[in-house]
């Protein structure tokens, strides 16, 4: 790490006056830049009648322009060694790659040209269709991805975009047209919602410049910004997907949460480390998988984002094993949310995210991804520095009210992929 960073991050922000927001970090890892950009255009903002249009437009956005082809493309981040990568989630798609100093500029107008002028080539829609519905399908042979799916719809049912699967159906896939690609393109690929991070080996002020050459004259207008609608769970609800093929059962266990903005975020954070995260997987695995063998995995996760994130338990288990996995759950979720945490396991979990800071800007990329998400949730230039202090405010109350709030077995969803169990869980 370099001591710019050690010391903490030092970011130039810029509003250019169309809206874009620039961030650079000058950092000395090596004589490499890292680019991302991110656009307000994830599935929160595609058609309710159209899932997988976000991530679709996420696969197809870098196949041509009006001036390149793909091969153009291709050839231009190819011969400098850049690996492009196109990400999209329920309120992002977001380009990113890293390159060497020198060709910091060639790539950022490369990239521009991407988002502002993209083409769709029915050949490339109809290429990247294909890889699409084979995804899906290997979607649908995986009881993880079953499991992890049914759980979201129940967790946000009634067509909360939530609760969609990123990838859409195989038949909304199929029904996608040109004419939606240009025109999500146009409402969400503006300079409104673009946040454009540059790690690096660069000169802050030089990047901005940069930057503001390729978009500052972009006079695109976004569509309206679209509110999270409030979920409304299925408590209680237990689904089972059968897949009578599978070894392996997959449960997927979970709740409705905060939201990242919350007051209560550090402390739901704390509490779902203790629960499923710590060591080797918190209080979950030590009795599921250390003390009772049952599972091969078992780990707990917290998604907070605009909405109510899923705080969600997952659990691999022999079939046979799907019965006794769950209760160990039920039971583990019960006593955290009537017990509390303990003293020490507070201190140790705090210790633990604190230390790990660290390695959330260990490189360029991983400091990219840091600025993406503090400009997104609006955390401040100097959220590193202050996110200690945050994680020392928590206090054990404030940890055990955070699962007393969320962690009720009664009000689980519940969805489990697998083989039938032989006791018919």
């Amino acid at each position: 790490m370099s001591s710019t960073v050690a010391r903490g991050l030092a970011p130039l922000r810029q509003r250019l006056d169309n809206g874009v927001v620039a961030t650079v970090q000058e950092t000395a890892f090596s004589p490499a830049v890292t680019i991302s950009l991110a656009f307000r255009a994830g599935s929160l903002y595609e058609p309710d009648t159209r899932p997988g249009l976000a991530w679709f437009l996420g696969r197809v956005i870098d196949r041509g322009t009006t001036s390149r082809s793909a091969s153009d493309i291709a050839d231009g981040l190819d011969d400098r060694g850049v690996a492009l990568r196109v990400t999209t989630n329920r309120h992002v798609t977001a380009l990113s790659c890293t390159c060497l100093s020198e060709d910091f500029g060639p790539v950022v107008d490369i990239l521009a040209d991407i988002v502002r002028h993209p083409s769709f080539p029915p050949e490339e829609i109809e290429k990247r269709r294909v890889e699409t519905i084979t995804a899906i399908r290997q979607d649908q042979d995986n009881p993880g991805v079953r499991a992890s799916e049914a759980l979201q719809a129940l967790l946000y049912p009634a067509g909360h975009p939530y609760g969609r699967p990123a990838k859409g159906t195989i038949s909304a896939v199929e029904a996608l047209t040109r004419d939606e690609l240009l025109a999500q393109a146009a409402l969400r690929f503006a300079p409104a919602t673009l946040s454009a991070v540059v790690v690096g080996d660069v000169r802050a002020s030089e990047a901005v410049d940069r930057v503001a050459a390729v978009f500052a004259d972009w006079t695109a207008v976004a569509g309206g910004e679209r509110g999270v609608p409030t979920p409304h769970p299925s408590f209680g609800a237990r689904l089972a997907v059968e897949m009578p093929e599978k070894s392996q059962s997959d449960i997927a266990y979970g709740f409705v949460a905060v939201n990242r903005l919350d007051p209560a975020y550090c402390a739901h954070w704390m509490m779902n480390t203790i629960l499923g995260q710590f060591g080797l997987g918190g209080r979950l695995a030590e009795n599921i998988r250390e003390r009772q063998g049952m599972a091969y995995y078992a780990f707990s996760s917290f998604d907070p984002s605009l909405g109510p994130g899923p705080l969600v338990i997952r659990a691999g288990v022999d079939p046979a094993n799907v019965g006794r996995a769950l209760e160990a759950i039920d039971a583990e979720v019960g006593a955290l949310a009537r017990d509390g945490a303990t003293e020490r396991e507070l201190l140790e979990t705090r210790q633990y995210l604190i230390g790990s800071i660290p390695r959330m800007l260990e490189n360029n990329a991983a400091i990219a991804v840091f600025l993406q998400t503090s400009e997104f949730f609006e955390l401040g230039l100097d959220y590193d520095r202050r996110l200690p202090d945050l994680l020392r405010r928590v206090t054990l109350d404030d940890v055990n009210a955070a699962a007393a709030a969320v962690l009720d077995p009664s009000r689980a969803c519940v969805a489990v992929a697998g083989p039938a169990s032989p006791r018919g869980e």
